[in-house]
């Protein structure tokens, strides 16, 4: 594989994601998570830091770090630390955040996801528990600023990637993945806008063969869109910078939207500057092999496990198979459709081609999908019978999609028999009128026979239109190809 240059230069990324786990309370305390309360009314005496208050494990939140790790093809520690890491912010009640250092709960793994149909996996090093801060409110209309700990104290867990990303493409195939697999074992509600599912992006630049150039980390990415304008932008900066003679500041920076431009918020520290020691306040986080094995009997397929399952069973491509992944709606659906019809390849095409590009054009997500799986795959079963053609089957597919919206339509038969006969859209199977057809073609074009004859296909295609012309559309193209070839090799 051929490493991406820019200008002359390697972009080198590591990803650090912090995932909000689907708990009803914080990671060391009972107070709730739920968003959209209220300033300041879901924070409690833990929370604020208050004296004598001590933080008590949430067993809830470490299910998830287990079921991520499963997920993730990861080490589960059997033993891992809780840390202070020291550093003072008015969102920090305790002058700490609670977080793991030394000794994570998930250790490794990897995230594979594909780049167009190229196959990528971006290593992981750690996921490890922490709670998160509160929250600096800044209302620049009455030039204050307030303080909203409900945030403070909420789980969540921080997935660190190697520096294995090279490029802005990459970092958002990589996000993507990573955000399906999450909501997919149900640890996290992917929430970006809310900040459920935030990322970190730590990027440089270098000359092939160099060393690791030095990284500035733009933070809080809460979308996709945001996500690559960033890193596009940073990448072109730093370039530009290093080309100009001047040399690059390890740097903490934030992404401006409107301007399209990242800078500099902070200085970037070190994990020295925090200063981290084990918390005295909470014991070792011991997890027994009998947990790990109790998460994973009662966890659901994983999309790589099904993604192979599809490959093995139903002879898909792994490219097919992983986008069909990509949601476990999407998933159900495209089983259901190819256990009614019996024709995998033909659903997953499909279901990727046509039925997508709908969805989309509607704003529609699978599950709102006007056509059943179950009536998508009697479609395709008629295409594969030879009772319609491909491009009759996209208009009964828009019949269906109209039938199944309008409510005027609703008392119409919508299945695909019955809109096949409506429409008239059966493929002519009789071979007697098929050689016909044919005939009369060939004795209205000469000119077309006598260039097929010398070489020109072109021409045997001009032909095959015209067949597909004088039969309105219902020959069937395969059987028309060949009673045309069989007639002209006379």
């Amino acid at each position: 594989m051929t490493t991406q240059l820019i200008h002359g230069y390697e972009v080198v990324i590591g990803f650090e994601t912090h995932a909000q786990l689907a708990t009803q309370s914080k990671i060391f305390s009972r107070a709730p998570t739920a968003f959209g309360a209220e300033p300041n009314t879901q924070a409690c005496a833990v929370d604020l830091a208050l004296p004598g208050s001590l933080p008590v494990m949430n067993r809830e939140a470490v299910t998830c770090a287990i079921k991520l790790g499963l997920a993730l093809g990861s080490t589960i520690a059997p033993v891992s630390i809780f840390a202070r890491k020291n550093y003072f912010y008015p969102d920090l009640p305790k002058g700490y955040q609670i977080s793991q250092f030394e000794i994570p709960v998930v250790q490794g793994g990897e995230v594979s996801f594909f780049l167009g149909e190229e196959k990528k996996t971006v290593r992981l090093v750690r996921a490890h528990l922490e709670e998160d801060a509160g929250k600096s409110l800044h209302e620049d209309f009455i030039g204050q600023s307030g303080i909203d700990l409900n945030r403070a104290g909420t789980p969540l867990l921080e997935i660190v990637t190697e520096p294995d990303i090279r490029s802005s493409e990459e970092a958002v195939a990589y996000a993507k993945e990573l955000h399906k697999i999450v909501t997919w074992i149900g640890v996290c509600d992917g929430n970006m806008q809310e900040g459920s599912f935030r990322c970190d992006a730590n990027v440089s630049v270098r000359k092939p063969g160099a060393a690791l150039g030095t990284r500035r980390e733009i933070k809080n990415l809460n979308s996709f869109k945001n996500m690559q304008q960033a890193i596009d932008y940073e990448i072109r900066w730093q370039i530009e910078e290093i080309e100009d003679g001047r040399a690059i500041q390890q740097a903490t920076v934030l992404f401006n939207p409107d301007t399209g431009e990242t800078r500099a918020m902070r200085t970037k520290e070190d994990a020295a500057d925090y200063r981290y020691f084990p918390d005295p306040d909470l014991p070792p986080l011991v997890v027994a092999p009998e947990w790990v094995t109790q998460v994973r009997a009662e966890m659901s397929e994983l999309p790589r496990v099904m993604a192979a399952r599809f490959v093995a069973d139903y002879n898909l491509p792994e490219y097919d198979a992983n986008i069909l992944t990509q949601n476990k709606a999407v998933a159900a659906y495209f089983e259901a459709a190819s256990q009614s019809s019996g024709q995998a390849k033909l659903v997953s095409n499909w279901l990727m081609g046509e039925v997508s590009r709908r969805l989309n054009a509607d704003s529609l997500s699978i599950d709102q999908c006007p056509v059943s799986a179950e009536s998508l795959g009697n479609l395709i079963s008629a295409i594969q019978a030879g009772v319609v053609s491909s491009t009759g089957a996209r208009q009964v597919l828009e019949e269906m999609w109209r039938f199944n919206i309008d409510p005027v339509l609703t008392d119409l038969d919508a299945s695909p028999k019955a809109i096949i006969e409506r429409l008239g859209l059966q493929q002519m199977n009789d071979t007697g009128a098929l050689e016909k057809i044919v005939d009369d073609v060939i004795a209205a074009n000469p000119d077309n026979v006598a260039q097929f004859k010398a070489g020109k296909d072109k021409a045997f295609n001009a032909l095959i239109g015209q067949i597909m012309k004088a039969s309105k559309g219902k020959a069937n193209p395969q059987q028309a190809t060949d009673v045309l070839r069989a007639r002209l090799a006379g």
